[in-house]
């Protein structure tokens, strides 16, 4: 009986290269692989991919073309909006086997390394965690020699604000004048925090947030290289959510998409949030409006017994209150609101139900209360007290108000109308709603009015109407302008006072009065 030898097994591939060109090797995110998340399967790899930055990006293929790259570029922005992809394609740009140049291959062994953060001529450094002075003079003593199969050697370290002060002005000589072979990329969210010596030896290239359509249309392009579907309501809110970053935003897509399953809704990325429908932030607004604050109170609990987080309901409404002022200030056409289309008719209706200057006061409440609930044991209690003060702005009445119907004076006019001049004095009558709200059961009734004063003001009469006119200036200012004794009269409803001067007081004196 023959015995058959059993087949060899094929030599393993002797690099990364190789590996993803085999046949046998399962693509990219299988659970054969190991899943990968979608913010690194989806992470651009040119620069026409750079979603929103594309200021930044032909200044640097320009820079390619015309053979005018920096030694030293500084990377600045929020979070996940480009900075450390930047990095890396300029890298590749740079060490590309076909470059330098703005379009890189990226499928020549140095290029698919770069991308996967394993080349060894492109070190990534995380400031964070190497930011003493002995990891910056490593980096100078390596930085003296030649790469190894590259053009250049570059350092792309991020966040490298979080570098000590000793490390920085390590780094400052070989950043002013570095070996011709050597590239210097940084990034940083906090560029203030950067010092001026680091910021003037390099090229700053400031990375703007994403905008919410440039992030949706991002989002609808990996749900349908996905094989999945999404409701377009459902990813608006996932680009708002994400406040700018690609990355945030990409991250929460794949986490909503893990829990949605083969089609995501609104009511999905609601659920898994913690946050409240429109129709429910719209139907508090107008509980709001409508100054019913019993149905305030009973919206709210209704909402707290479902779970939702109150935080994110004051969020909600902060934005919601923020599409108001829009709205009232100049409509809803061409306009970045937070609520869809279906709910415009209903936000125009609040908006012109409450003035701009309530509408502006309820933001105030509204940001107060977010900053004190981030301390407090007692959010709910927060969150009642501010939507119910919002329910009852129109019963309150502003300072200057208040003190001019106290005081009896007209209101105050624009510069130079004349209203600050010693005319007629107005008898101070508060009106009906003024006085019970402030005078409580068995408080003393106010001061009587003063009586109008319809004399001109001559030497005849000043001196009985003086008396007057410091009861209206008001208890501080009358004693102390009534030091002075009369007034003279330089013109019409004009007086002039003649104050002494101040005391003078040497060192090593007491305090005395000046003679003559």
């Amino acid at each position: 009986m023959a015995k058959h030898k059993a087949p060899a097994p094929a030599p393993a591939p002797t690099n990364g290269a190789a590996d993803s060109a085999s046949p046998s090797a399962p693509p990219l995110g299988t659970q054969a692989a190991g899943y990968t998340v979608l913010a690194r399967r989806y992470r651009p790899q040119t620069f026409h991919e750079l979603v929103g930055q594309e200021p930044v990006a032909r200044a640097l293929a320009n820079a390619l073309k015309s053979n005018r790259v920096a030694h030293a570029y500084l990377f600045t922005g929020a979070r996940g909006v480009g900075k450390t992809s930047a990095a890396r394609i300029l890298a590749k740009s740079l060490n590309c086997v076909h470059g330098p140049t703005p379009e890189p291959c990226g499928v020549c062994d140095i290029c698919v390394r770069i991308a996967s953060g394993e080349d060894v001529d492109v070190l990534e450094i995380d400031g964070a965690s190497n930011n003493g002075v002995e990891n910056i003079r490593d980096l100078r003593s390596n930085a003296q020699y030649m790469p190894q199969r590259a053009r250049f050697k570059i350092y792309i370290i991020d966040e490298v604000h979080m570098l000590s002060k000793g490390a920085f002005n390590a780094l400052l000589k070989t950043l002013e004048e570095p070996p011709p072979h050597v590239k210097f990329i940084f990034a940083t969210t906090e560029v203030d925090k950067v010092p001026i010596t680091i910021l003037s030896r390099c090229q700053r290239f400031d990375f703007a947030g994403i905008s919410i359509p440039r992030i949706v249309d991002r989002l609808t392009e990996i749900v349908r290289s996905e094989g999945l579907q999404a409701d377009p309501e459902a990813i608006e809110l996932v680009a708002r959510r994400s406040g700018g970053s690609m990355r945030d935003a990409q991250s929460l897509l794949d986490q909503l998409l893990a829990f949605g399953g083969e089609r995501l809704t609104v009511e999905q990325v609601h659920h898994l949030l913690g946050t409240a429908g429109d129709d429910r932030v719209i139907a508090l607004a107008s509980a709001v409006a409508e100054k019913d604050s019993p149905r305030v109170l009973a919206l709210l609990e209704e909402a707290a017994t479902t779970g939702l987080q109150l935080g994110e309901l004051v969020d909600q409404l902060l934005a919601y209150w923020r599409d108001l002022m829009v709205v009232s200030c100049g409509g809803t056409e061409g306009k970045d609101l937070s609520v869809p289309a279906r709910h415009h008719e209903t936000l125009q209706q609040h908006a012109k139900a409450l003035s701009l200057d309530t509408i502006l006061a309820g933001l105030d409440i509204l940001s107060a209360t977010k900053a004190r609930m981030r301390g407090s044991n007692h959010a709910r209690t927060l969150v009642e007290m501010a939507l119910v003060r919002l329910s009852r702005l129109h019963d309150l009445v502003s300072l200057t108000q208040m003190a001019q119907w106290l005081r009896g004076m007209p209101p105050a006019g624009p510069p130079g109308s004349g209203n600050a001049s010693a005319g007629p004095v107005r008898p101070a009558v508060l009106p009906e709603t003024v006085k019970k709200k402030s005078l409580s059961p068995g408080a003393e009734a106010p001061p009587p009015a003063l009586s109008p004063v319809s004399t001109a003001i001559t030497e005849a009469t000043l001196p009985t109407l003086w008396p007057q006119i410091l009861s209206v200036v008001g208890p501080l200012m009358g004693s102390e302008v009534g030091k002075a004794g009369l007034p003279a009269i330089s013109g019409p409803n004009t007086l002039v006072l003649s104050l002494p001067p101040p005391p003078i007081i040497k060192r090593g004196s007491s305090l005395r009065a000046p003679t003559g």
